[in-house]
């Protein structure tokens, strides 16, 4: 499955810097809270990616072994006990899985929405992610007893690469967090809208019999995605033997 690839390169040409910095990744030891726990502003520290500040959160699939090897988890910036007060923020999470198990059509879709919406269980103690799905923002309130009692990236970051791990088609996880004041947010934002509208797409191609390409509104995101026309035309191929 090569839908995500180029995206995934072009990320990587923005996230593998000279000045990022790998985190070591072990044991998912933070405590994780109740869905319903908040942080109120009065207990908040400051907020990443707060009022109108960058504020990013995405998770790209693929099963290239070269594009994803092995788990890794990396920091672009400052770490969440140097930050003392909102910033920009971004965290994207290269997928690598196995592509047998990820299937075609409806269900391929569905395997691809159940690794995105991991971020919806995911309660590390002091780390509020505040998602909106339609405006495509994540931020993060950070708790401030969170922050005495040690919270990381490290901490959050090796909880997450667990939560991914739970779901068996994953095979590797390499996650991103960004909170440095000069990265080219705007650009990591077009490949993320780029992402969802492939998505979309592959929803599109699940849902519809429709044949003839040039009356259909997504006909340039197939055009440009290697993968997608394949995935249309081996749906059309299915329904004809029904």
């Amino acid at each position: 499955m090569k839908l995500y690839d180029e995206i995934i390169a072009d990320c990587r040409r923005l996230l593998d810097t000279d000045y990022s910095r790998p985190l070591p990744v072990g044991p998912a030891d933070w405590p994780q809270v109740s869905d319903r726990s908040m942080i109120l502003r009065s207990d908040m520290a400051y907020e990443l990616g707060g009022e109108h500040l960058p504020a990013i959160g995405c998770t790209l699939v693929t099963a290239d072994r070269a594009l994803v090897p092995a788990d890794r988890l990396t920091l672009l910036g400052p770490d969440l006990p140097q930050i003392h007060a909102d910033v920009p923020y971004a965290r994207i999470a290269l997928i690598r899985t196995d592509d047998a198990s990820l299937k075609e059509g409806p269900a391929l879709y569905r395997a691809i929405r159940d690794l995105e919406h991991t971020r919806y269980h995911f309660y590390p103690r002091g780390f509020m992610m505040r998602i909106s799905a339609s405006h495509q923002k994540e931020s993060v309130r950070i708790a401030k007893q969170a922050l005495q009692d040690g919270l990381s990236f490290e901490k959050t970051g090796n909880r997450m690469i667990s939560a991914f791990r739970k779901n068996p088609c994953v095979r590797a996880v390499q996650l991103f967090y960004i909170t440095q004041e000069d990265f080219d947010y705007q650009a990591l934002s077009r490949y993320t809208k780029e992402a969802e509208r492939i998505t979309k797409t592959i929803d599109h191609i699940a849902k519809t019999s429709l044949m003839d390409c040039r009356s259909c509104s997504l006909q340039s995101v197939c055009d440009e995605v290697e993968g997608l026309k394949d995935l249309h035309f081996r749906g059309q191929k299915a329904l004809k033997l029904q």
